[in-house]
């Protein structure tokens, strides 16, 4: 059961470019979970990161907020990721974590990856602690990831607002948001998906 003091807790909270990557990743993964259905819209490849500050209270994936945890990222395994990316029914690759805007050189690497053998016609998806406007203001390689991925779900979890009957996202104040027109419009364009 969950005390009501751990229901009103809330989790970490950076000023812009408190955490880096470079000061934090040590470029673990978490896990690698291809050709599910759970992680974003259609069939996805989910690459977990390692390694989380936000620490936040109810987090399912607790053991991955550490930036040791799991495997170092090898090219075998972008490889593998590009291979299942391959097949026809995949719609696109998912990043979580961990948290992926502190685990910016292996998601970038891979997204370029992503975008030179398939172009826009896999999607990137990407959950996020931080939030799409907390993101604009911090450090260049969390935008440059930004503009990499097509979906981002934004916001910390949090456990008083846990909605378990929400569209991929686990707390009310977590958005869905289309970030290519959201930039191109500089205001927040939620995905034209979304169920209310």
């Amino acid at each position: 059961m969950i005390s009501q003091t751990n229901k009103t807790k809330l989790p970490n909270d950076p000023k812009p470019k408190e955490w880096l990557a470079a000061d934090l990743s040590q470029n673990y993964i978490a896990s690698y979970k291809p050709f599910n259905f759970v992680d974003g819209e259609g069939v996805r490849c989910s690459l977990y990161v390692s390694g989380c500050r936000f620490n936040c209270p109810g987090c399912y994936n607790k053991v991955a907020q550490n930036f040791h945890y799991g495997q170092p990222y090898t090219q075998a395994l972008e490889d593998q990721i590009i291979t299942d990316l391959s097949q026809s029914y995949v719609q696109g690759l998912t990043l979580l974590g961990g948290e992926p805007f502190l685990n910016t050189d292996v998601c970038i690497q891979l997204c370029h990856r992503v975008r030179a053998e398939f172009g826009h016609t896999k999607d990137i998806w990407s959950w996020s602690g931080y939030t799409y406007d907390e993101l604009l203001k911090d450090s260049a390689d969390k935008l440059a990831l930004l503009q990499l991925i097509d979906i981002l779900v934004d916001g910390r979890f949090l456990l008083a607002q846990k909605d378990l009957t929400l569209q991929f996202r686990g707390s009310a104040n977590q958005r869905i948001i289309d970030v290519p027109r959201s930039l191109a419009s500089q205001q927040v364009v939620l995905w034209d998906k979304l169920i209310k």
